[in-house]
């Protein structure tokens, strides 16, 4: 894994990507950290970093789109799969990479606190939360997109995908406001996930027996808790897709608190689309 670490690391910073990634990145952020706590007088470093939400949803894309989908197209992933090294360790030790990179920005950015209290008194606490926040965060997506780049050859589509993606979950708090609550209409979309997790178990281990039993039960499951206890379906829909907002838990830790919660929410995308990227990537070698 530390192998390939390296060479990935390596690879951001013979190819500019990692270097021009941390100078817009450092860019944006001093512009709002200008604006929010030098011009307007504030104190407040989190208030700077709240705003930066939409502007990591494009950098990200762009340090991801290449992880996986360039070895694809120039079918270099030959080599790293016939490797002694397992899949799971040549994943982990892209994600890192490119991790690093995002970190080595947040470390640069810890300063800016510290900046502040040359001015006067600066809450650091909340200062600091606010960026623990946004690191784990950051943690979060990249994994989304490294997932994103394992499903195509070109880096323009998982580039574009990672995207749409990540400002669906940005957009969620306010998309949920215009979504069905009755339980007639949950009922029917869940109906439909079922399946579609169905077709995606197939899709992942070709046996359609698992994908049948996994149907079955959760349809029937789905069907009998609407038939005995419709009122459960009120509203569910809301709240199951407001747990897909990645932005409303870093608002916890922009208030200053330090949310065990959110921490393991954030901990676990990372393991989940890590995962799946790792079966994504077994599926492609079988095929």
């Amino acid at each position: 894994m530390l192998a390939i670490f390296k060479k990935e690391l390596k690879s951001y910073f013979t190819s500019m990507t990692g270097y021009v990634f941390i100078a817009f990145f450092l860019v944006i952020v001093g512009i709002y950290y200008a604006v929010f706590n030098l011009i307007n007088r504030s104190a407040n470093f989190e208030n700077a970093l709240s705003g930066l939400s939409f502007i990591f949803v494009l950098l990200v894309p762009i340090l991801t789109m290449r992880l996986m989908a360039e070895d694809k197209k120039q079918k270099t992933d030959q080599l790293l799969f016939t490797s002694p090294v397992s899949i799971g360790k040549i994943i982990s030790g892209k994600y890192f990479a490119v991790l690093t990179v995002f970190l080595i920005s947040m470390l640069i950015i810890c300063f800016y606190p510290l900046i502040l209290m040359q001015f006067g008194s600066v809450p650091l606490k909340s200062a600091y939360s606010a960026i623990l926040g946004f690191t784990l965060l950051g943690a979060a997506y990249i994994s989304i997109g490294l997932f994103i780049s394992s499903l195509t050859e070109s880096q323009m589509v998982s580039a574009v995908v990672t995207f749409v993606v990540m400002l669906i979950t940005v957009l969620m708090d306010s998309l949920v406001n215009f979504l069905p609550t009755d339980n007639r209409s949950c009922y029917i979309v869940f109906f439909i996930v079922v399946l579609l997790i169905c077709w995606l178990l197939y899709s992942m281990m070709h046996n359609i027996t698992v994908a049948l039993t996994a149907g079955v039960i959760g349809e029937a499951a789905l069907t009998v808790i609407y038939v005995m206890k419709p009122a459960l379906y009120d509203g569910l829909l809301t709240k199951v897709l407001g747990w897909f907002s990645v932005i409303a838990r870093y608002d916890n830790f922009s208030s200053g608190l330090l949310d065990l919660t959110s921490i393991v929410y954030y901990l676990s995308i990372v393991f989940i689309f890590l995962f799946l990227t790792v079966q994504a990537i077994k599926k492609h070698r079988w095929n």
